[in-house]
C-alpha cells in the first residue's frame, strides 16, 4: 500500500516538473506527414511534373551553330532547312489563249450582203478548231451543251454587273477570275453605277474554243468566248453624283464578245468571266470627265495708294 502512494506520488511530480516530458509518450499524436500506406508513393510521385521552362532572355543570334546543334538535339528537332520555293494554286490563266478576232461591222452588215457573207466563210473556217475544244470540254463535263452553256453564260454575265452595281466584292469572285477580278474592281472604284438588262436582240452563242495545258498536260484550263448582243441601260456617276456616262432613261443595243473560263481538271470548277475581247478595228471612245481638285489660285489684294506708287515706280 505503502509502495503504491510513492509511484503516484513519484510520477504526478514528474509530470508537475517537466509536463512536456511524458505527455508525447502517452497522449500526444504521431504527426508527420507521410502516407501511412506506401503502396501509392509511385503514382503519388508521379503525378508532379518537373518542367524545364525555356529560357526567353535568350537570344537565337547569339548562340554558336554547336549550342544551336545541341539544343535541336535536346528537343528531338531537325535542323530547318532554307525554303526558297514559293507555293502557288492556278484557278485561272494570265490571258486569252488565240483571241477570237470579230469581223468588222458585225451586228450591222446583213449576211445576204457581200461582206457578210465573207464573214461566213471566215467563221466555218475557223469552226474546226472550235468543235475540236469542245469535244475536249466534253471529255471532262460529259453534260457540256453549246445551248445549256449559253443560258449559263447569260445568268453569270447578269450576276457579274449586278455585284458590280451593289459593290459585292464577297460574291463577284464566284463569276469573275483572279485575272479579271483586279480590272473590275479599278472600273467600279469611287463610282456609283446603274444598270439593267433590258432583252436580248439576239440570242447568245459561242463562236469561239479553245483548251490548253499549264505547267502538265493534265492540268487543262477551258475558254470558251461568247457573243452577246443584248440591250441596256447603263449610268456611271462620279463620287459627287455627276453623271460621267450613259443615262438612266435611254436602252442602248450592245455588242460584246465575253471570254469565260473553266478549270476542266479541277472537279469543282466553274465558268466564270475570263475577259472581254475589244477588236483593233474599233475606234477609241473619249474617256469620261473626271473631277479634280481645284488648284489653289493667288487671292488678289485691294490696290492701295501706296501700291500703285510702286507699280508707277517700277514702270
Amino acid at each position: 500500500m505503502a509502495l503504491r502512494l510513492a509511484n503516484r506520488l513519484t510520477f504526478r511530480l514528474l509530470q508537475e516538473s517537466a509536463p512536456n516530458l511524458l505527455v508525447p509518450l502517452a497522449s500526444r499524436r504521431n504527426r508527420h506527414t507521410k502516407h501511412f500506406d506506401p503502396k501509392w508513393k509511385r503514382l503519388r510521385r508521379e503525378k508532379v511534373m518537373k518542367v524545364e521552362l525555356p529560357n526567353f532572355r535568350e537570344k537565337f543570334e547569339d548562340l554558336t551553330e554547336e549550342e544551336i546543334r545541341s539544343k535541336l538535339k535536346e528537343q528531338g528537332l531537325l535542323p530547318p532547312r532554307p525554303w526558297n520555293e514559293k507555293p502557288f494554286f492556278l484557278t485561272s490563266t494570265g490571258g486569252t489563249f488565240e483571241p477570237y478576232v470579230p469581223p468588222e461591222g458585225d451586228g450591222k452588215i446583213s449576211p445576204i450582203h457581200v461582206q457578210g457573207a465573207k464573214q461566213k466563210l471566215q467563221f466555218l473556217e475557223k469552226k474546226s478548231k472550235t468543235m475540236m475544244a469542245i469535244r475536249k470540254i466534253r471529255s471532262f463535263d460529259e453534260d457540256f451543251d453549246t445551248e445549256k452553256f449559253c443560258k449559263e453564260a447569260e445568268n453569270i454575265y447578269i450576276k457579274m454587273h449586278e455585284c458590280m452595281v451593289e459593290n459585292d466584292r464577297d460574291n463577284l469572285i464566284t463569276y469573275v477570275t483572279e485575272r479579271a477580278f483586279p480590272e473590275v474592281i479599278h472600273n467600279i472604284e469611287n463610282k456609283t453605277i446603274r444598270w439593267k438588262f433590258i432583252k436580248n436582240v439576239e440570242l447568245p452563242r459561242v463562236v469561239h474554243a479553245r483548251c490548253t495545258d499549264v505547267i502538265t498536260k493534265e492540268n487543262i484550263f477551258g475558254q470558251a468566248t461568247v457573243r452577246f448582243h443584248t440591250q441596256q441601260m447603263l449610268a456611271i456617276y462620279d463620287r459627287f453624283g455627276r453623271l460621267m456616262y450613259g443615262s438612266e432613261i435611254l436602252g442602248k443595243d450592245v455588242l460584246e464578245y465575253v471570254v469565260f473560263e473553266k478549270h476542266l481538271a479541277n472537279e469543282y470548277g466553274t465558268w466564270r468571266v475570263h475577259a472581254k475581247i475589244i477588236p483593233d478595228w474599233l475606234p477609241p471612245k473619249e474617256p469620261s470627265p473626271i473631277t479634280h481638285v481645284r488648284p489653289p489660285t493667288a487671292i488678289q489684294q485691294p490696290e492701295t495708294a501706296e501700291t500703285s506708287e510702286q507699280k508707277a515706280v517700277s514702270e
